[in-house]
């Protein structure tokens, strides 16, 4: 007590010590914004994220930024879907929530968010519950009527097509697609499809969203033989379609029905092979804007490998019907894209999350942008 007592004479009795001037405060919530016009070096990687897939992302990415590619990111939740536009200056989600996270009531709904700042400035709210909802493929979700609609799969298993007003908001009409999936753009308003005996559908949108008309086209895939893969690379106004064992056929679109264009050739093969050559990936084939396809090719295919992934990529004249070059790749990669530099890049998306930057003119690898921007990339949207 006395030792105490002691210690607080001599404390007051100290001369009093100079404090420190206090830190500044520190600005909180900064809010970076991306160019009004994204460089042409940018994609975005879509993340389907396994490890937790009610949270999945699209990452705004800079391929040739190789200490800092990855430049925002948008939610795309449980599967969803996206849609990207220069014009509009938007991107368009279609997404799914549960009340209770994984269970409970269900929400679907097309989130509208500014390209810019990368924050949501719209919701349509869809009703009935019937967004498909599957391995994300780019077209179960597509723009059509010069980007003022967007049309959107559904499956409850009934297959139909919802057509949604973007600036109005809301769902306006919805097209019954029985047997026939996939969205591809046709003509000024409307789509096509692929179906599972064999034929392409295509349909005719009035001002208002209904079914004007509507024809079919038979036998154009064989389907136990040289079933297409539903990701087309698209030239102009026709779609390149390469099937499981390596045909590759075009659609033209640019109408209001869809056209098989005359003359499907095969890929061919190439040494190396154990045993064949196909394409494999979930985005196996893309387009430069020189009309050049790229396909994604395993050496191992066979039957049942076309979602194992490829390890190079073949670039194909479609004009000449030849391939003209092969790109060696690092590593199994599941989606390849291009970037619209005035030479573009090819982007691949690998198996372990790595992405990749090849040069499509001598074939060489750039860079890598490391496993940092994706959990589990599948698809490279060039943005347009």
């Amino acid at each position: 007590m006395r030792l105490f007592a002691l210690a607080l004479a001599l404390a007051a009795a100290a001369p009093a010590c100079a404090q420190p001037a206090p830190l500044a405060e520190e600005p909180l919530l900064q809010v970076a914004r991306l160019p009004d016009v994204w460089p042409k070096s940018f994609v975005v990687v879509h993340d389907i994220n396994f490890n937790s897939i009610l949270d999945g992302r699209l990452a705004v990415v800079d391929t040739a930024s190789p200490n800092q590619p990855l430049k925002g990111l948008v939610r795309d939740s449980q599967m969803g879907g996206a849609l990207f536009s220069r014009q509009r200056g938007e991107i368009l989600t279609a997404e799914t929530f549960y009340s209770r996270l994984t269970r409970g009531e269900r929400t679907d709904a097309v989130t509208i968010w500014d390209m810019k700042t990368l924050q949501p400035k719209g919701e349509i709210v869809l009703p009935g519950g019937k967004r498909q909802q599957s391995v994300i493929y780019p077209h179960l979700f597509q723009f059509t009527n010069h980007q003022k609609w967007a049309l959107l799969a559904n499956f409850t298993p009934a297959q139909s097509v919802s057509v949604i007003d973007i600036d109005a908001r809301k769902v306006i009409n919805e097209i019954d697609l029985p047997g026939c999936s996939q969205i591809y753009p046709t003509g000024e308003r409307g789509f096509s499809s692929l179906c599972a005996d064999g034929s392409i559908f295509s349909v005719v949108l009035d001002a208002q969203g209904k079914a004007a008309s509507s024809a079919t086209i038979r036998n154009v895939q064989e389907i136990d033989h040289q079933a297409y893969f539903s990701t087309p690379a698209y030239i102009g106004g026709t779609a390149w379609f390469v099937s499981q064992r390596g045909l590759v056929q075009g659609f033209d679109l640019s109408g209001p029905v869809a056209k098989v264009v005359p003359g499907a050739f095969s890929l061919g093969t190439a040494p190396g092979a154990d045993p064949e050559w196909r394409p494999s990936g979930y985005q196996v084939i893309n387009a430069d804007t020189a009309g050049r396809l790229y396909v994604l090719m395993t050496p191992h295919g066979k039957e049942g490998s076309h979602k194992d992934g490829g390890t190079a990529v073949w670039v194909v004249d479609p004009v000449r019907k030849a391939r003209v070059a092969i790109i060696p790749l690092k590593g199994p990669t599941m989606g390849i894209g291009l970037t619209e530099e005035d030479v573009p890049h090819l982007v691949g998306a690998q198996v372990d999350g790595t992405i990749n930057v090849y040069d499509t003119q001598s074939g060489a690898f750039v860079r890598s942008l490391g496993a940092t921007v994706a959990f589990n990339p599948f698809l490279v949207y060039t943005v347009r």
